[in-house]
């Protein structure tokens, strides 16, 4: 299905009246409802708030898309309004918005229907497009315009698809906010570019999209898997597979899209095995490192929602006294004797799973819950996540002799029967000596001047942009978490600065110094505030892929001045994600949040000052 079967002349306006969001929602929802594509417009209005009440759906560069998916649609449909002059839509840039596609859907649209919507959201990442539709006179002009784009994709993909045959990619990182689409958006951008036709599937915070099928798979040339955690891999045995780090899949596209056409790659026998290595790979980014990150992404939530209740409860305590009111318990029973509780078991049942799948999450647990309860804490439940899954995996091949009538009865008796034995004793002779070795960390910590602290701040800060994302930011992130689960929070303050500074340094100096940048730089710069400010330290990489000898450099010295600062201050912060929204739950030194932001200001201006000295203007 097209987009023009969807978007008609009666479902088009040229110039809208209202200049805020919600009179453009009223008007375009009765532009629909006069073209007979709504059964209840007061219903279809509702479901559209419900979805902006999530987040707007200005996305940015002059485009509004609203949208809802329910019964008071009667037939799908694309409603289009303009706006010259712009209107407030509260864009998520802050800018105008001119643009307005209201999508309309209902609650059984097929694939057909979502595939043109997909398709009208790529047609109008296209300037010339944009500015087709802002230049257009008549509805009859818009149609045209879309129709033609569109037919030029379709041959495009035609082309592609019968000149080198399709290749298939899964991107996926720890956190799954930026990396997984930054790679998936530069495999797509750069395999046209090759004219070669490319389908990536995102394992993101919400879930795998745009999934491959079976059949896909089956027809595939080979398999690009450019992930720091877990992917079910099963699927592509038998496949050419090319196994690689997510941050190799925005700086290294070319080289792993021709390394594909060429099945220049091994062959996945499943399991976790291939026909031979990777020659050169890092086996840690791809085995122990993706473990231990899919346990640290699948901990955070607990940590972020558990700290910043420990922080809220705070609130509700007498500063002569020091008594908490009811609620104050309330939520520090909550978050920490729940929520922090579950920290170091659920660390642990996620490595094991990631290593031996699901038989490996009950002794991982276990295991965890032995490490959080004995006093061995972060480190204790590495150690467990580890010992479970490759135990299961030993398991496994133990008892992969016997007869088939017992296949059912592994997963369900035999491998947790014996997992979380074995794991549990092993974990009951090991936790004594791993509470002593995560104690003296802590103690080594509290015992540090603050000189030393600073110093401290400065690695760890540092170590936050050497690679934005990467295993050595990870390393220092997962550092900090281990600490702030026996409550010591200050390097999660450092932590969190250093990260905060790369996007918000090269931002303030797309402003600063704007020669220096082009034009499509200085978009993105304007995008790295909201980035930096949120703690995306990925929203730097753009700049860093483009002139890495200047970026970096300038980064790592601005984010080192920001942690050094930050434990100087003394300052301790709860919550380990989330940005300028988690500032309240800092603790430390008198008017903390004011020295918090000085250290990250500091850091940020150090950033942006020594990369507009290093960089040379752009020519034009």
């Amino acid at each position: 299905m097209k987009i023009t079967d969807l978007l008609t002349k009666q479902t088009i306006q040229l110039s809208l009246a209202s200049t805020e969001k919600q009179g453009t929602i009223d008007e375009m929802v009765d532009l629909l409802d006069r073209a007979g594509k709504l059964n209840d417009a007061k219903a279809y209005r509702e479901a559209i708030q419900a979805r902006e009440d999530q987040t707007t759906t200005g996305i940015g560069e002059g485009v509004a898309i609203p949208h809802a998916k329910t019964k008071a649609v009667k037939e799908p449909a694309i409603a289009f309004g303009r706006s010259v002059s712009g209107l407030d839509y509260e864009s998520l840039d802050g800018q105008p918005a001119h643009l307005v596609f209201m999508i309309a859907a209902t609650e059984g649209a097929n694939d057909t229907h979502l595939q043109a919507l997909s398709r009208l959201s790529v047609l109008l990442l296209k300037e010339e497009v944009k500015q087709g539709l802002l230049d257009a006179k008549t509805p009859d002009d818009v149609i045209s315009l879309i129709s033609r784009f569109e037919e030029e994709e379709a041959e495009e993909e035609q082309v592609s698809s019968s000149s080198q045959g399709q290749i298939l990619a899964v991107t996926g990182c720890p956190t799954g906010i930026a990396h997984t689409y930054m790679a998936a958006d530069a495999l797509k951008n750069k395999a046209k570019e090759m004219n070669v036709s490319i389908k990536v599937e995102t394992n993101g915070s919400d879930g795998a999209k745009n999934v491959l099928t079976a059949e896909e798979i089956e027809n595939a040339v080979a398999i690009i898997v450019a992930a720091d955690t877990k992917v079910e891999m099963e699927r592509f045995k038998g496949k050419r597979v090319i196994e690689v780090p997510v941050t190799d899949g925005i700086r290294k596209t070319e080289q792993l899209i021709t390394r594909a056409v060429n099945q220049d790659a091994p062959v996945y026998q499943g399991s976790g095995s291939t026909e031979k290595k990777e020659e050169g790979q890092a086996k840690g980014r791809t085995g122990v490192y993706k473990h231990l990150m899919n346990g640290v992404s699948n901990m955070l939530p607990f940590i972020v929602g558990g700290g910043i209740l420990i922080a809220l409860s705070f609130l509700f305590e007498d500063q002569i006294t020091g008594e908490r009111s009811a609620i104050g318990d309330i939520l520090s029973y909550i978050g920490g004797e729940n929520a922090f509780f579950l920290i170091v078991p659920v660390l642990a049942g996620f490595i094991a799973m990631s290593i031996a799948d699901r038989p490996g999450f009950a002794p991982g647990m276990v295991g965890g819950l032995m490490a959080a309860s004995s006093g061995a804490g972060f480190l204790g439940g590495i150690i467990a996540g580890f010992l479970a899954g490759y135990l299961v995996v030993g398991l496994k091949r133990v008892f992969s002799g016997l007869p088939q009538v017992f296949n059912g009865l592994k997963p369900v008796l035999i491998y947790p029967l014996f997992g979380i034995l074995f794991t549990g004793l092993i974990m009951y002779w090991a936790v004594q000596p791993l509470s002593a070795i995560n104690q003296g960390v802590i103690n080594w910590l509290g015992g540090l001047g603050t000189g030393n602290l600073a110093l401290l701040g400065l690695l760890l800060g540092g170590m936050m942009a050497v690679d934005m994302g990467g295993p050595i930011n990870k390393a220092a992130y997962a550092f900090a978490l281990a600490v702030a689960a026996d409550s010591q929070f200050g390097p999660q303050a450092a932590v969190m600065a250093g990260g905060m500074v790369p996007p918000l340094g090269m931002a303030l100096a797309t402003t600063l110094f704007r020669k220096k940048f082009n034009e499509q730089e200085r978009k993105t710069g304007v995008s790295a505030y909201f980035l930096g400010a949120f703690f995306i330290t990925e929203g730097a990489l753009p700049f860093a892929a483009s002139d890495p000898l200047r970026v970096i450099p300038s980064a790592v010295l601005g984010s080192a001045v920001a942690g050094g600062l930050t434990l100087w201050f003394d300052l301790a912060l709860r919550a380990p994600h989330g940005g300028i929204f988690v500032f309240g739950t800092l603790e430390g030194a008198f008017t903390n949040i004011g020295l918090y932001a000085l250290a990250i200001l500091i850091g940020t201006v150090v950033t942006a000052v020594t990369v507009g000295l290093l960089k040379k203007p752009v020519q034009p």
